[in-house]
């Protein structure tokens, strides 16, 4: 979830402990991080020596916890969750830094399950959210750009079918140098929500 830029300046972010994670993918290593004002636990799943290359391919990931978790087919995030993690593993090295606060684009689960009623009611994603009086998109880059500076890398390759995070990264001083597509297979369920996020949101998608 977003904030003011002006309190910026009063947010500290530490890493606060890491560890070894085995996965079908490769063996990462999890850094979890921790700030001042949310604690909500940021982590960054790291494979692989990411200094030793110019622009290691990285996924900035938004929580999700009914696609990335219980695997709801309402959305493509639990697929490209896991996309990710296949692609950086085959190239052996690269980040996947998963952002807690941004359930439903900053919503909050609650508010994001209200949302999909009004969906099941006719709305689409944005005018679900608007419905509610909130914002479309109130997702901020802050943090995942610190915990890169803090792995040491300053220029990565996105993998993305967002322009916003490519913009959100840079105006945060990461360089992107390329976006990696991320698209996945659509489904019944998911594909009113991927057209939405094509159209309105202005993802660049195929499908």
């Amino acid at each position: 979830m977003g904030f003011p830029k002006v309190f910026r300046g009063l947010y500290f972010l530490r890493r606060f402990s890491s560890a070894r994670i085995p996965t079908q993918f490769g063996e990462f290593t999890a850094y979890s991080y921790r700030n001042n004002f949310r604690n909500e636990g940021n982590i960054a799943l790291v494979l692989g020596d990411v200094t030793a290359i110019e622009t290691p391919l990285v996924r900035v990931h938004s929580e999700c916890l009914t696609g990335d978790l219980i695997g709801s087919l309402r959305c493509d995030c639990g697929s490209q969750l896991r996309a990710s993690l296949e692609m950086i593993g085959e190239e052996g090295v690269g980040i996947l830094i998963y952002l807690r606060g941004h359930e439903g684009r900053g919503i909050g689960l609650g508010k994001k399950l209200r949302a999909y009623n009004l969906q099941d009611e006719g709305l689409d994603t944005v005018d679900a959210n608007l419905k509610q009086g909130l914002p479309v998109d109130s997702r901020d880059y802050y943090f995942a750009a610190k915990i890169l500076q803090d792995l040491c890398v300053s220029e990565v390759r996105l993998l993305t079918n967002n322009p916003k995070k490519k913009s959100g990264l840079e105006s945060e001083g990461i360089g992107v140098v390329s976006r990696v597509p991320l698209e996945t297979s659509p489904t019944e369920e998911n594909l009113r929500y991927l057209e939405t996020k094509k159209t309105r949101l202005g993802h660049i998608l195929n499908n």
